[in-house]
């Protein structure tokens, strides 16, 4: 029985450590490429800009409308044409004419003038009347309003491309810091639990030194409280590490408890790290998505400015149509049974509207234009001042690496000397405790100064828009 419960134990204990993910940075990165919410939006974004830039291209080509409609009435009107005064009025126009001519004598004319012709009176029914139209509109001048939509619904497209960029560099910021956090905190637990296993080699030489009588109890119970640190140091960085690990979990959109660790093999090496004059000199903002973005910004701007112009200017389009008509009834006979095609030209031109607010439209958009390029002005600046400033940080971060990467050798080398001396009796046991506590702050030194590295040189490529 207690065989069985060892093999299901090992069992158990095969399938965690099957279970555990090993992330690399890249896995990462594309993690949070994915799974952010902010990024997911901008994607949207451009997709909205993109089906209106399609829209407003649109404006270019012709556009046909048609109508049609059925009308039916049972109602009718009677309709009284006074044929008997219009011919009476008409003789009367044209006796002269007709009696100069001859063609009429005046015993003649007096005869037609006794003759009563009685009005007619006709019946209009509607009925069932059917009618249908096309009519085709080609915009030939708008005042530059139909050109200047579309160019500010491809800025507006440019503008949200530049911003996935600038999304995208956020996230991988925000990824490279979450990563290198449990890099950090799995280095700082490795240091935590080499420290232990030093003491506990010491712990054992003391215990026999004391057991033979070579050493005193003090130096035992010194060991054991040191012992006693570093197993506190040791659950604290395991908390780190495990606290560490959820953030990234958080950050990479994956349930929080799960079973990852990360592979601080496969992190970028510090030693390819470096930044001269040169380089700093050829780095430039002009690559960042924020710079495209505001530079985009002013041009949308300007492009307003010409919109609100077109408002009052001459508007000139082209139009075509085709109408039918088949229905009503007079005195029992259908009227119309007949389509007709027209073209004509339509020019609108306002007079009073760019003099009563056309020209406060207009100096409006001027105005946020020259805002527009203020604002560029200035956050160019910033974004300057920032390139230099995380230059100077990597550059400064790289110096501390490498004064780390000494600093523990030469810890290390202390250490050896102090334990050597300490067994041959020439140094107290305190100082060999020192010089190892010395070494292990010297390799938390070393981790945290590279950390410092990685996020200073994420950062600067971010900064100089180079990070991908």
């Amino acid at each position: 029985m207690k065989n069985i419960n060892i093999v299901f134990l090992m069992l158990l204990m095969s399938s965690s450590v099957m279970a555990q993910q090993t992330l690399t940075l890249n896995a990462c990165r594309e993690k949070s490429l994915e799974h952010n919410k902010s990024l997911q939006s901008a994607k949207l974004k451009e997709e909205q800009m993109d089906n209106d830039v399609k829209s407003y291209r649109a404006n270019y080509f012709p556009k046909i409308d048609i109508m049609a409609g059925d009308v039916y009435s049972w109602g009718k009107t009677e309709l009284t044409l006074p044929v008997g005064g219009m011919a009476s009025n008409l003789m009367t126009q044209m006796a002269p004419t007709l009696l100069q001519s001859g063609m009429i004598t005046q015993q003649q004319l007096a005869g037609l003038s006794q003759i009563q012709i009685p009005d007619q009176t006709m019946e209009f029914k509607i009925k069932n009347t059917l009618f249908a139209g096309a009519v085709l509109t080609q915009p030939i001048y708008m005042g530059g309003k139909i050109t200047a939509a579309y160019k500010m619904s491809r800025l507006g497209k440019d503008m949200a491309v530049a911003n996935i960029r600038l999304r995208e560099s956020e996230v991988i910021v925000e990824t490279d810091q979450a990563y290198m956090l449990a890099v950090k905190a799995k280095k700082l637990m490795e240091v935590a639990k080499s420290y232990k296993t030093l003491l506990d080699e010491l712990q054992q030489n003391v215990d026999a030194a004391v057991k033979h009588g070579m050493k005193m109890r003090n130096d035992a119970l010194k060991v054991q409280v040191k012992r006693s640190e570093a197993e506190l140091n040791i659950q604290k960085a395991e908390n780190a590490y495990r606290l560490a690990c959820m953030n990234l979990c958080q950050v990479i959109g994956i349930d929080l408890n799960s079973n990852i660790t990360v592979d601080d093999k496969s992190a970028i090496s510090i030693s390819k790290f470096t930044i001269d004059a040169k380089q700093f000199a050829n780095a430039s903002i002009a690559t960042r998505p924020e710079y495209e973005i505001l530079q985009k910004k002013s041009e949308l701007a300007q492009k307003k400015v010409r919109l609100a112009q077109s408002d009052y200017l001459p508007q000139v389009a082209l139009m075509g149509g085709y109408s039918y008509l088949n229905g009503m009834e007079l005195d029992g006979r259908k009227l119309f049974d007949s389509g007709s095609p027209s073209i004509g030209v339509t020019v609108k031109i306002p007079v009073l509207e760019f003099f009563t607010q056309g020209s406060h439209k207009i100096r409006s958009a001027r105005a946020e234009h020259q805002i527009a390029q203020l604002e560029q002005e200035e956050l160019n600046e910033k974004m300057t001042l920032e390139l230099a400033q995380c230059a100077n940080n990597l550059s400064e971060a790289i110096l501390e690496v490498d004064i780390a990467k000494k600093s523990k050798t030469l810890a290390e080398e202390n250490m050896m000397m102090s334990k050597q001396q300490y067994e041959v009796g020439t140094e107290p046991l305190s100082d060999y405790l020192e010089a190892q506590a010395i070494w292990q702050q010297a390799s938390a030194n070393e981790i945290e100064a590279m950390y410092m590295c990685f996020l200073a040189n994420t950062k600067y490529l971010k900064a100089s828009g180079q990070l991908k």
